[in-house]
This record gives C-alpha cells, structure tokens and sequence, in this order.
C-alpha cells in the first residue's frame, strides 16, 4: 500500500457544493485525454512539455465557421491567417478544408507556395515587402494588398520589369467604436487618404484595384463594429464606381473574432461572454446584403479568421517542477513550461487542469514557468489543487499564436504533435537541440579552439 501524499492544513471558508459566481462548482476535475488519446501516453513518449494539436477539433471548428458565412451570403472564402500558426501540418488542414493563405512577409509567402497554395490564392498583407517579395508574388498573380503610399509607389516603379498587372486592394483603417483605433495600417477612411490612394491607383491605369481591405482589430467581442466597417467600405466601393466605373470585386474583413480564451481582467469567462460564428456571421453578412453595390454585383466575402479557428484545437501538456511557499504565504507552483512557450499569457487566464485525479482541496496558487524571470508568469492568481513535482497538467486553448511568438529562451522548444482522424500521433515539428544552433553560429578563427 502506496503512502499518502501529505497536504499541509489549510484555513479557507467552506464553499464545497456552492456555485462560484459563474455558477460552477469549485472542483476542477481532470483532463487525462485528448480525442481519446491519453495524455499521460503522449508526455511518456514525445517528452514534457509538448505541445498536442487536434486535426478534429480544427477540421469541425473550420466547418462550422464557414457555415455560419455561406449559408447567409453567397460567396464566401476563407484565407488562413499563416502569422496565427505556420506549421505546415496546420496550414495543409485548413487548405484541404478550402481556405486560400494570407500572410504578412516574404518567410509566409514561401511557406505558401510549399505548402503548394497556388498563388493567385495568397493574399499578400502587411507593410514591409520587398521590391523582390513585390515582383515575385504579382507576376505569380497574387492579391496584393497595399498598406502605404511608400509600397504604392513602389509597385508603380517596378510596374515595367513585371510580367502581370498587378492585383491589388488598399487596407483601410477608420473609427467603429473600438478602442484603440487600429489606425497603424493601411489608410484612414475619415481623413481620405484612403479615397486619395483609390484615386491614385485607378488613374495610373498600370494597376487593377479589384478589393478593399479591413482588419479593425483583435479580439473583437463587439460585432457590430463589423457592420459599421462594411457601410463605410460600402460607400468607398459605390464612390468608386461613380468615379471610374469600376466596380470592387472583393469585400476583405481580415480577422479579429476572439477565441473563447478569457482575457485578463475580464469580470466574465470568454465562454459565456465571446461572440459565436453565427454572432459575427450575422453581423457581416446582414450588412453585405444590405448594400447596394454598382450594377447589383455582390462581392466576394473574403475573411482571414486565424485565432478562432485555431485556440481550441490546441493543448500545451506538462509536469510540475516543484512548489514553494511566498513571502506572503501564498502557494506557488513552478512548471516546465514557462512564457517562452506561452508569450500569450501575459494577456489570457489560461485554463489549466491535473491530467489524473489529485486532491480535493485546492486554494490561491500562482503558477510560474521555469525561466529565471521574475515575470514567467503563466498564472497570476488560480484556485489549483496541490499537484506535487512530477505530476501532469494540461493547458487548454492555445493553438494560436503560440507556436508562431514563441521563443528559445533558456531552454530548448519542445515536440508539437499533431492527433489525426484516427487517434494516431504524429509529430509535426521536432524538439530543438544544441545541433539547430550550433549550424547557425559561426565563432570567428581567432575564438576557435587550437
């Protein structure tokens, strides 16, 4: 017979069987699967941390978003966000699915066309291209979407070297009641450079404007600031065809939707307070429907949804170092994985669960990463069970963002696996070791050893 695990008595008032203020229970029960496949199984073989992603949950998270869209508005196409995860496995999902790539740099748009995106189904974004990245991505009839007058002229200045004409929409920024106004990109609506940049692109008549681009923001919970978006690209759609006769092919939403990751400082979990696809569905498509564009065309709805398709489908899995107590008498748990991994929890309360069942009692813990950092926080203040050194967790939602901000700091990066239709596991981006390194580093003669 196994000796108990010894658990330091604590004083704290009662609460069992009463409903915190969310309505739940205070146990936090364990999570020891994903998709049927044991955690414990995937820690024991592929190491702790790792990082598990669910083919599933993206492939029926994808289905369900596009729904939403197309069966409100007749033309609909989706465009992966490569910034949000560019693992090629991941990419290569939400392809097979249907979805086009847009991506912000020339390392995106390589990974594009390897992942065998044709070109005309990148959407090219951002504001740092290269005349090199420009040609390439134009003369392989690529969406070009122009952040600034800089990049405009540019375009203009290479327009004789290229093969193609180019394919272009302008990204514009405007007030939709969000704050702050993402007014870093593209051009401002409310000022007219905008309709300027229009103006400037149709009279050259060596460029085809054939889209207009929006991206209000992050984690936008307000749909309505969507609608109010669409209108105002509306009226620049209609003032355009007054002008010039030409009419806008495409109407572009970029992202924005928000995971149901709760962010800090929310009074409320995401999961009862986030939009659903449906909610932004409804918003976007009402107000497409509900404009009269030139000659009764109805654009392409293009949306660039990255982190509402991704969180959900993915877990960060790993083992308790040790616990100590604080200055103040506070618990804290140190974890092998710290904000290295997670440069997301310095904004999100990430839920973490014991992978197997633990003790009953939980109280006040903060929960720090292994990096010597005062700030490897990954959660400042959460009501955990005692888990001792060696056992499991399991962090939930975070395949966005994560896997493309994270960094080698300290310790190596660990194995991501990828879980298939069939429960079988497979490894999509192997640990690092010294050799990654080492063949990037070059120590001049003089340092070397004799």
């Amino acid at each position: 017979m196994s000796k108990k695990i010894y658990e330091r008595p604590i004083l704290r008032k009662v609460v069992e069987g009463i409903p915190n203020k969310f309505g739940s229970l205070k146990r936090l029960r364990p999570v020891e699967t994903i998709d049927n496949v044991a955690i414990n199984d995937i820690i024991d073989e592929y190491g702790s941390p790792v990082f598990i992603i669910s083919e599933k949950t993206i492939r029926e998270t994808y289905k369900t978003a596009y729904c939403a869209f197309s069966t409100r508005y007749p033309k609909v196409q989706f465009a992966w966000s490569y910034k949000t995860n560019y693992l090629d496995a991941v990419c290569r999902i939400f392809h097979q699915e249907g979805s086009w790539a847009e991506v912000v740099s020339g390392f995106e748009y390589e990974k594009a066309l390897d992942n065998n995106v044709s070109g005309s189904k990148i959407i090219f974004n951002g504001p740092d291209k290269s005349d090199a990245d420009l040609t390439r991505a134009i003369n392989n009839k690529s969406l070009i979407h122009i952040d600034h007058f800089d990049e405009l002229y540019t375009i203009i200045e290479i327009l004789p070297k290229l093969k193609e004409r180019p394919q272009v929409a302008i990204r514009v920024n405007m007030d939709t009641g969000i704050i702050p106004q993402w007014d870093r990109f593209g051009f401002n609506y409310e000022n007219g450079e905008a309709w300027n940049a229009i103006n400037r692109i149709l009279t050259d008549g060596g460029i085809d404007l054939i889209g207009l681009h929006i991206h209000i923001g992050t984690y936008i919970t307000m749909s309505k600031a969507y609608s109010i978006a669409i209108e105002k690209l509306a009226a620049l759609a209609n003032k355009t065809f007054d002008r010039f006769q030409k009419s806008i092919s495409y109407i572009d939403v970029g992202g924005g939707f928000a995971s149901q990751n709760t962010l800090q400082g929310a009074y409320m979990p995401a999961t009862d307070t986030t939009p659903s696809f449906d909610d932004y569905a409804h918003a976007i498509t009402t107000a497409m429907t509900s404009v009269n564009f030139p000659n009764n065309e109805t654009p392409t709805l293009i949306l660039e949804t990255g982190r509402a398709l991704i969180d959900e489908a993915g877990w960060l899995a790993g083992s308790v170092l040790a616990n100590k107590r604080l200055a103040d008498g506070r618990r804290a748990m140190v974890i092998d994985s710290g904000i290295n991994l997670l440069f997301t929890a310095f904004w999100y309360d990430y839920e973490i669960f014991p992978v197997q069942e633990t003790s009953f009692q939980s109280e006040p813990t903060t929960i720090y990463g292994p990096l010597c950092m005062n700030i490897d926080v990954v959660r400042n203040n959460i009501d955990f069970p005692l888990l001792n050194k060696g056992d499991r967790f399991v962090i939930k939602r975070v395949g966005a963002y994560t896997m493309t901000q994270w960094m080698q700091f300290i310790t190596y990066r660990p194995n991501v696996v990828l879980i298939d239709l069939n429960g079988k596991v497979h490894v999509i981006r192997k640990e690092e070791n010294k050799e990654v390194f080492r063949i990037q580093e070059l120590v001049p003669k003089h340092l070397q050893n004799k």
